[in-house]
């Protein structure tokens, strides 16, 4: 029996994505328009990585310069910027999800493990008058995997009654490196991968 839910954040309760894929291209605008391009497929080919990494990819593996972990601090802290109005909109919530969530937390031990600033997730969690639902609510910079393993070992719980809820590939491989069933959602790609929810309407893990 499943007692214990852990919520991916970004493209499983808020329709992101695209927001933070204009926000990176708007943060990198003064660089080659190639490079900028190649950032937004690793985006949204990644949606579980952290906008810390991301930006690390960047100046790595992109663009060939050295980083230090203040800049990475400071462009995330001006990404944040860029993105915050239309982040904060509530029409970008995923009706169904937040609709399971109201319905349903209060049967299970529900966590949200995501790829978003930690920070910036409370914050978007207590704006939109979610954040009771949870019983933790975990983000970046440290990597999901981590995550989920903290949730696990500070809550005492079984990997068979546990399950992860994602949007991508990374969710999938954090779930793995966890012994933890996983859900993919949102994105078809993921149906080879364990279970894939359709739809929330009628889900009962």
């Amino acid at each position: 029996m499943i007692r214990n839910i852990l919520f991916d954040f970004d493209g499983v309760i808020l329709d992101s994505m695209k927001i933070k894929g204009d926000g990176f291209v708007e943060l990198f605008k003064a660089y080659p328009e190639r490079e900028r391009n190649e950032l937004e497929k690793y985006h949204y080919a990644n949606g579980g990585v952290s906008r810390f990494a991301k930006i690390r990819y960047f100046f790595t593996h992109l663009i060939h310069q050295e980083i230090s972990e203040t800049e990475v601090e400071c462009l995330a802290n001006r990404f944040g910027e860029i993105i915050a109005q239309k982040l904060f909109d509530p029409a970008n919530l995923i009706p169904e999800t937040v609709a399971f969530i109201e319905h349903h937390c209060a049967h299970y031990n529900c966590h949200i493990v995501s790829g978003a600033e930690e920070r910036e997730l409370k914050n978007l969690c207590n704006h939109f008058k979610i954040d009771h639902y949870f019983k933790s609510i975990h983000g970046s910079p440290t990597p999901k995997p981590e995550l989920v393993r903290a949730v696990l070992e500070h809550n005492h719980y079984h990997q068979d009654d546990t399950i992860l809820i994602g949007d991508s590939i990374n969710d999938y491989h954090a779930a793995q490196a966890n012994g933890i069933r996983f859900y993919g959602y949102n994105n078809g790609e993921l149906k080879p991968f364990g279970c894939y929810l359709e739809s929330f309407n009628g889900f009962r893990p």
